[in-house]
């Protein structure tokens, strides 16, 4: 059976009736091929056919995130959700630009993003958390890649091919992105101070939050995600 707003997207908006056929997921037993047996104003009933694919948890990568306003956050949301991330965290910064975020919504557009892209996992959504209190109860064992503008010329690309977890099978790591206003020089003091924080340089240009979240996830996709060739 689907919730409501399941049963108003299937009549409404795909115009569907009982005897057609869709494709299902839910983030944990792969893509469904499925019969609707009934289509009410707020019930419906689907029958399983067959399972087209199985399911793809997708790269370890936790994205940590200063929270942004409205429109902002659910573009950053969409495309995290896109690159695969396994979970969206906010994180409370000094110069964070809001400091509510509504989970629900954010869920909302992960599961909207991930059906239009054909995404079998979706991403969990956690808590807000300040940074301080983030860093006290991190697992070492996960290494967070820190984009600090005021990190030098290097080459990102070097940087990550260098993390120990790099030959590791799978690779687990979290992507930090700070907020508009970048981290104030106590929180980066605090951030460099952690050996499992390691710093990169996203460039000369000065990106916006939803934007170096792009930039960001591509690189860590491309030199220690999902995105290597083997």
């Amino acid at each position: 059976m689907l919730e409501r707003d399941g049963v108003n997207y299937l009549k409404n908006v795909l115009r569907m009736s009982p005897g057609d056929e869709i494709l299902l997921f839910n983030g944990r037993d792969g893509e469904w091929r499925a019969r609707i047996l009934e289509l009410g104003r707020r019930r419906a009933v689907l029958e399983p056919l067959e399972m087209t694919r199985a399911q793809d948890s997708g790269p370890d990568i936790d994205y940590l995130f200063a929270p942004l306003k409205r429109a902002r956050l659910d573009y950053m949301v969409q495309k995290a959700t896109e690159l695969g991330v396994r979970r969206l965290r906010p994180v409370l910064t000094r110069r964070s630009i809001a400091d509510r975020v509504n989970l629900r919504r954010m869920h909302a557009n992960a599961v909207e993003a991930a059906e239009q892209c054909g995404i079998l996992h979706i991403p969990d959504v956690e808590e807000p958390v300040k940074l301080a209190q983030l860093l006290a109860k991190w697992d070492e064992r996960r290494r967070i890649i820190f984009c600090d503008e005021a990190a030098g010329q290097g080459d990102p690309i070097a940087t990550l091919q260098g993390l120990p977890s790099v030959s590791q099978q799978p690779v687990a790591l979290a992507l930090l992105i700070g907020p508009e206003g970048g981290f104030s020089p106590a929180e980066r003091a605090l951030l460099r101070g952690k050996s499992f924080v390691t710093a990169i340089f996203l460039g000369p240009r000065i990106m916006r939050a939803d934007t170096a979240a792009v930039a960001a996830l591509a690189l860590v996709n491309a030199v220690v995600g999902d995105w290597r060739g083997g």
